[in-house]
């Protein structure tokens, strides 16, 4: 399975904002969306990721506020990529070994979409889901065997 197949039943709904864009104002537009992350786009181009990560360090570090700054302040200005090629497995991979839980998907300079641990984590259910009905019903559809005379 690829991430192209993720973004196909997910949808290609994509929040972004720009780095100047006030972090209140994206915490709202997250919880009004119910999302967990904000693609930073600049001049057409992916320049970083604001998830909840960020904006929890910045609440904690500004004594329970997000005060008046900016994205570009808090965002990873270096965040992860994918391409819709890239197989399942290795994006669990690479969520894991860097620990982040969005993935901003690209096909060169362009922004496909956005995949989060959940979607990765559904997908795979769903497809083993899948592979075990199969299984059962190869099982259940097994071929007796022939009888051996002992002659």
């Amino acid at each position: 399975m690829r991430v192209s197949d993720i973004l196909k039943v997910k949808g290609n709904t994509l929040y972004t904002v720009t780095p100047d864009t006030s972090l209140h104002e994206a915490v709202n537009t997250m919880a009004e969306h119910d999302i967990g992350s904000l693609v930073v786009m600049e001049y057409g181009d992916l320049v970083g990721m604001l998830t909840f990560r960020e904006i929890i360090m910045t609440v904690s570090a500004n004594g329970g506020g997000v005060g008046t700054t900016t994205i570009r302040k808090v965002m990873d200005d270096h965040p992860i990529t994918c391409t819709p090629e890239t197989d399942v497995d290795e994006v669990r991979r690479m969520m894991l070994e860097h620990h982040v839980r969005y993935l901003p998907v690209m096909d060169s300079r362009s922004l496909m979409g956005v995949i989060s641990f959940y979607d990765v984590a559904k997908a795979v259910v769903e497809a083993q889901g899948f592979e075990n009905k199969l299984l059962k019903a190869y099982i259940r559809d097994w071929p007796e065997e022939e009888q051996h005379s002992g002659r």
